[in-house]
């Protein structure tokens, strides 16, 4: 596999944020018509001039309530990219990912977008053993043995690319 190299229809920065019980955060998106409803990590698309560790930063106090510089998020730890067609975005699309651990945190919702008031449906907590066994819709493809090795080893020296998910 190989990512798209741009220029993307779409470049997303994106977060896996895990508490200290090992947990990962996502958000229950509905689904497009004759589509099944999914799971995403916080993060969402990088605007003109921004980074993407400035999106990153931006996205998680957008979506969490968590302030964060973007300096601590860290180097990528993984990417995901390809073709897609959502109505609303059609071409390449990447998505690069961060990591970072929190100890405690209430999410915060109220920095939501009004496309996010109207799409997301709840946030959850996930454990590394709850994303191998569900059978629910979860992005990016590939997250479960990411997380593993993360909390095994500790951050990859070389960005992981993942399957893309579209």
């Amino acid at each position: 596999m190989s990512l798209p190299a741009g220029p993307y229809a779409r470049h997303a920065a994106r977060v896996l944020l895990m508490n200290r019980e090992d947990r990962l955060l996502l958000f229950k998106y509905r689904g497009r018509p004759g589509k099944r409803p999914g799971w995403l990590t916080p993060g969402g698309g990088i605007d003109e001039g921004e980074t993407v560790n400035v999106a990153a930063a931006r996205e998680l106090r957008e979506e969490t309530g968590l302030i964060v510089a973007p300096e601590e998020l860290g180097g990528l730890v993984a990417a995901t990219g390809g073709y897609a067609d959502f109505g609303w975005v059609t071409g390449d699309l990447r998505e690069d990912f961060f990591f970072l651990r929190v100890d405690v945190l209430d999410i915060d919702i109220s920095g939501f977008t009004e496309y996010e008031q109207k799409t997301v449906d709840e946030h959850r907590w996930w454990s590394v053993p709850e994303l191998e066994s569900t059978d629910e819709n979860i992005a990016p493809w590939g997250l479960a043995p990411l997380l593993a090795s993360i909390l095994r080893d500790g951050p990859p020296e070389d960005l992981v690319e993942l399957p893309w998910h579209h």
